[in-house]
């Protein structure tokens, strides 16, 4: 699948690392091997169908594969390996950090997009969201949350050091800004969720495109040390005005001196914006419960398919 997308094909695809099963294709002649053994986007029924991974599925002869290619899936910018050293840490919450990396072949990405992550002594490369706006391609931030006895999460936030190296590769992902949309804008994230969102705030806010768009960027967590400092949104332009941050929690028993809005992220957005959610440009990020819940939202207001942007690959 990754080389298919270098070389400008629509190969489907989402999560990147075996989860989704959405890059799936029939294999007609030759053979392949999975990267990852038992893959959670692949069954016992897919291998009798010889279905496999397109992008677990490292070709071990000439092969020839049946798929749908499709051209939303061509990359704007086409994906490349390279290097990044570790120039930055910077603690966001109790569990999420910002990894910063200078690049050794620049690389540009739309806002919203990801890349993989390969972690020395980690098995296989990792899919996290940049958090930064770039032209150039020189850096890539990514805010990235601790996940418990998770081997890359531990690895970076263990023993990474500045001026060590990881392999990167990218970038990927559909979910990225439509500058082009004349809609208001919903960003909605909870947890791992937040590095894709804040992105997508800084790019809306600085793009003449959308100086008319109103941007409302909903994040939840468990309690307020999950919440994000209210100054990573606040000196972006016009904070405030057009752009307005909504956070919640959703274990207030937890978290007595908490004064803000209680519940979920996607019945905050219902209760402040109601039938406005059919008429607006939708991106989420998060766990996959919270995803499940914004599509069941998205589906009773209505909202086209065309204006809701995700990448599933938790």
């Amino acid at each position: 699948m990754r080389a298919a997308v270098r070389q400008g094909l629509g190969f489907p695809y989402e999560c990147n690392v075996g989860s989704c099963g959405n890059c799936k294709f029939e294999l007609l002649e030759g053979e392949i091997e999975h990267l990852r053994k038992d893959p959670p986007g692949w069954s016992e029924r897919d291998l009798q169908r010889k279905r496999y991974l397109g992008c677990q599925a490292k070709p071990l002869t000439d092969c020839k594969i049946k798929l749908n290619l499709r051209d939303h899936y061509k990359s704007h910018f086409a994906p490349a390996k390279t290097v990044g050293t570790l120039t930055a840490i910077e603690d966001i919450t109790h569990d999420i950090r910002e990894f910063r990396f200078r690049l050794a072949a620049p690389k540009p990405f739309l806002p919203g997009q990801y890349g993989l992550i390969a972690a020395a002594g980690v098995e296989g490369a990792r899919a996290y969201s940049m958090c930064n706006v770039t032209t150039s391609g020189e850096e890539w931030h990514f805010q990235i949350r601790r996940v418990p006895n998770g081997a890359c999460t531990g690895a970076l936030f263990d023993n990474l050091k500045t001026g060590e190296t990881v392999g990167l590769d990218g970038p990927y992902g559909m979910a990225y800004l439509r500058e082009d949309a004349p809609r208001d804008i919903v960003l909605l994230g909870g947890g791992s969720g937040l590095s894709p969102m804040v992105s997508l705030a800084r790019a809306a806010t600085a793009s003449p495109k959308l100086a008319g768009q109103q941007i409302h960027f909903f994040y939840g967590g468990r309690t307020s040390r999950d919440l994000f400092n209210e100054t990573l949104l606040s000196t972006l332009p016009g904070y405030g005005a057009r752009l307005h941050y909504h956070p919640a929690i959703s274990m207030p028993e937890a978290d007595p001196s908490w004064t803000g809005k209680v519940g979920f992220v996607h019945d905050y957005a219902k209760e402040l914006l109601g039938e406005k959610l059919r008429d607006c440009e939708i991106y989420f990020a998060g766990p996959p419960m919270m995803a499940q819940a914004i599509t069941k939202m998205i589906v009773e207001y209505k909202t086209p398919p065309a204006q809701v942007h995700f990448d599933q690959f938790f």
